[in-house]
């Protein structure tokens, strides 16, 4: 339970003290009680007047307030051991500063004690040895237990298990506490039993209670009727602070009576402590020396109990109180509770500027403290509420003619040698002015594929403000661009607010972004404006041409249809074609450059319509090959070609040849078997002249040969549907040549040299044997020669067509051999 008690001082300072109690280790943010309501003030002013709480000196805040509410909540835990050790009442003092005017409110916190601290042994098992010959109603002291807490938690009783020999009695100490003595009640018999365990415990008065246990270790010896005594049973010496170690406190002394081992007496600490960091004592001279740090403001009191032990066991004790003198060794301090930095350059005098605090923790002399201004500053310190004092300005301030102050305080004790400290405070001019651009928006122009890294544009901020409230930093606002962060496409100089590229654009895929750039300054609180820079991309002829129609070559076979009768200015076909860029990159002209027929064809410029410049004649040839070239009007003008393959005829079948005529690479494998055909049938050629001029030698030197009775001829060796010719040496008007083609394949087809005369000689008749006779089934040698010579000229006309390159050997060959035959013959 909670309890608060409210002393109101004089009206004019508004303080006064408010107590709270309440139990240690309490949770973090647990509600004390309500400041506001205890002291009567309306809530909603402490946020006005920044309420806080403060620790007294050095100590630590444990409390704090809530400024929507008034309550007071705990801040940090709270442990009564550590902070006030073995004392009655622990109390820590706070204080509620309010500003505005200032008033001070000390508070005043009572840690309750609660049982979170076990008793505990100094040793975990107590031996003794004990004669024999013991008295019954012995008595042997047993060691004390250590209990953190204090009042009721700490401990209230001792008791051992159940035994025959012994029995526990307790006893009140004189300085307080109890201690545990073990009573002899039955005699030892050693002979019987030479040693005895027991258990003893101590219990605390807690709730739940707290206990600590140790073992009663006891060896039957002889007797030892004396125990230690010492010559004082209380202790007192002092001791300054900061005392050196190993520097003599006091000496304890005990003495005993016995003889021997029984009358050797050690010392030692009676129990586990913190004084044992700071003291130590020698076991066998009790000389008490300082082993740690001596801090008055610390712990300025220390209570040491010391127990003297003989060689069988006996225990006694006597109490060492140190008092800890002070020592003038802490300098004031000076603690900056409110500034108000910067200030309006317009305050009137008298402005309260700030709130200092000075605070000594030394005492009495030691810690009185007085406090002084430099000269020449036009402030001075009004002293307030205890050691609080004002800063208020004494004249008007003039930002042009002085833009800060530096302001230091002195704080000198009253101690012997005095000791001071100083503190400086620095006062300048208010950051009131944002920085501003000198435009409202800013556009920035760059061609597409710059160079990442390149300037784009450079913003300027100004602000009025001095020194660092006038220092203009810049920065890019978050955003996106096409879903990317647009620190990925710009970036800018912090300093100088130069814009660069951070990646290279491209204007097809963006063609403008905006970006926001914030200028900031370096007042405290910073001020900040933005403005919208629109970055541009221009376009750059970068991409050729793109033509759609007609597809570019590749195994498709793909041709246009041109009517015989077309007239001029007929709409054959269209170059469709596209380009990537924009403007005048992408403005389109359509040209050709090379034809069959330069002017029999023409192309629309700018629409890539292709027409007919005249009428179709019966002498254009029949296949018609346009290269068209497609350019943009870019800065250099960039270009992509295609050929467009056009047939005169008014239907498919009156087509020779399509097979080949969207490839122009064979043209170079035809002229390689071409080659290889010309080559082969050279050599044959050659090889029957001289088989024909071999012939002719040995006719010349031998009679000729008499044909005599009939012979069959095979009709193999007769040409199919063999014509007969007169004598005029040409071919008959009636002998028609057709040729066929087939799309779907890669050969062709011929129809030889058909007669409507019907004097053809069937092929399954025989010729007589007479001479008469057989120059009748070959006819003359000069229709022979002249069938031979339109065979050769008609092959070479088929050559034309890659795939009758096949045929040509087979051709040319009949040729020869016709010519030969009526070359002998002549002959």
């Amino acid at each position: 339970m909670f309890e608060s008690h409210l002393f109101l001082l004089s009206p004019q300072t508004a303080s006064g003290d408010v107590a709270y109690s309440f139990p240690e280790e309490m949770k973090r943010g647990s509600v004390v009680g309500n400041i506001a309501k205890d002291i009567g003030l309306d809530v909603r002013k402490l946020s006005a007047r920044r309420a806080r709480i403060d620790a007294d000196g050095n100590s630590k805040r444990y409390c704090d307030i809530n400024l929507s509410t008034g309550d007071i909540i705990v801040a940090d835990r709270l442990d009564r051991e550590g902070l006030c050790g073995k004392k009655a009442a622990c109390v820590l003092k706070q204080e509620l500063v309010l500003e505005d005017p200032l008033e001070l409110h000390r508070i005043n916190i009572h840690v309750e004690d609660i049982n979170d601290n076990s008793p505990q042994f100094k040793k975990n098992t107590i031996k003794f040895e004990i004669r024999e010959s013991a008295n019954k109603g012995s008595r042997y002291r047993l060691d004390e237990a250590h209990d953190a807490d204090i009042g009721q938690n700490a401990i209230q009783g001792y008791n051992i298990e159940a035994n025959e020999n012994f029995r526990l009695n307790v006893n009140a100490k004189g300085a307080g506490g109890k201690y545990s003595e073990l009573v002899l009640e039955k005699e030892l018999d050693r002979e019987q039993q030479q040693e005895l365990t027991i258990v003893l415990v101590s219990t605390d008065g807690g709730t739940p209670q707290r206990s600590g246990t140790a073992l009663i270790h006891v060896t039957v010896l002889d007797a030892n009727d004396n125990a230690p005594v010492f010559s004082q049973a209380v202790y007192k010496a002092s001791l300054p602070e900061n005392s050196p170690v190993d520097t003599v406190v006091v000496t304890v002394s005990a003495s005993d009576a016995d003889e021997g081992i029984n009358g050797d007496v050690t010392y030692e600490f009676d129990h586990i402590s913190d004084e044992n960091s700071v003291f130590s004592l020698d076991h066998t001279t009790g000389v008490v020396t300082v082993s740690g740090s001596i801090d008055y403001e610390e712990v300025s009191t220390y209570e040491v109990q010391i127990t003297a032990k003989d060689g069988l066991g006996l225990v006694s004790s006597c109490t060492l109180i140190i008092d800890v003198e002070d020592t003038n060794d802490n300098a004031p301090q000076t603690f900056i509770k409110t500034l108000k930095n910067p200030i309006p350059e317009d305050s009137p005098p008298g402005t309260e500027v700030g709130i200092i605090n000075v605070q000594d923790r030394d005492s009495e002399k030691n810690g009185q403290v007085r406090c002084s201004i430099q000269q020449n500053v036009p402030f001075k310190l009004v002293p307030s509420i205890k050691n609080y004092y004002s800063v208020v300005s004494t004249g008007q301030l003039d930002r042009e003619l002085v833009s800060d102050y530096n302001i230091t305080i002195t704080a000198t004790d009253e101690g012997s040698p005095p000791l001071s400290s100083s503190k400086s405070l620095s006062v300048a001019d208010i950051n009131d002015n944002p920085p501003v651009f000198e435009e409202q928006s800013y556009s920035a122009y760059v061609s597409e594929n710059n160079k990442a890294g390149s300037s784009l544009c450079s913003v300027t901020a100004r602000d009025p403000d001095w020194r660092q409230n006038g220092t203009v930093v810049y920065s890019l606002l978050a955003g996106e661009v096409n879903g990317a962060p647009v620190s990925s496409y710009v970036s800018v100089n912090g300093d100088t607010g130069v814009i660069h590229a951070v990646r290279s654009f491209d204007y097809e895929q963006l063609r403008s972004f905006k970006v926001q750039v914030m200028a900031r300054d370096n007042g405290s609180p910073p001020l900040s404006s933005n403005v919208t820079v629109s970055v541009f991309i221009s376009d750059v002829n970068d991409n050729c041409p793109q033509i759609l129609y007609p597809a570019p070559e590749g195994n498709s076979f793909m041709t246009e249809l041109v009517p015989k009768a077309a007239h001029g200015g007929s709409l054959v076909s269209k170059v469709i074609a596209v380009d990537a860029d924009s403007g005048q990159n992408a403005w389109l002209s359509y040209h050709i450059v090379k034809s069959t027929d330069p002017g029999l064809f023409t192309i629309g410029v700018h629409s890539g319509e292709i027409r007919t410049q005249r009428d179709i004649s019966e002498s254009d040839s029949m296949k018609q090959n346009l290269i068209v070239a497609v350019k943009d009007n870019g800065q250099p003008s960039l270009s992509a070609t295609c050929s467009m393959y056009l047939l005169i005829s008014d239907n498919l079948a009156e087509v020779p040849e399509l097979k080949d005529m969207s490839y122009d690479e064979k043209n170079s494998k035809l002229t390689s078997y071409l080659i290889i055909a010309l080559v082969c049938v050279s050599t044959f050629f050659l090889t029957f002249i001289i088989i024909i001029l071999g012939v002719r030698f040995c006719r010349r030197r031998k009679p000729r040969l008499l044909f005599d009775g009939a012979v069959a001829i095979p009709s193999a060796y007769l040409p199919p549907n063999y014509a007969d010719v007169d004598g005029t040496g040409t071919l008959r008007s009636t002998y028609n040549y057709d040729a066929y083609l087939t799309t779907g394949s890669r050969t062709s087809d011929f129809k030889f040299v058909t007669s409507y005369n019907d004097n053809t000689l069937p092929a399954d008749q025989t010729l007589r044997k007479s001479p008469s006779d057989f120059a009748e089934v070959f006819g003359q040698s000069e229709e022979s020669l002249e069938v031979g010579a339109s065979l050769l000229l008609f092959c070479f006309w088929c050559a034309s067509d890659l795939w009758n390159v096949v045929f040509f050997p087979i051709v040319i060959s009949l040729s020869l051999l016709c010519c030969a035959a009526g070359y002998v013959k002549m002959e």
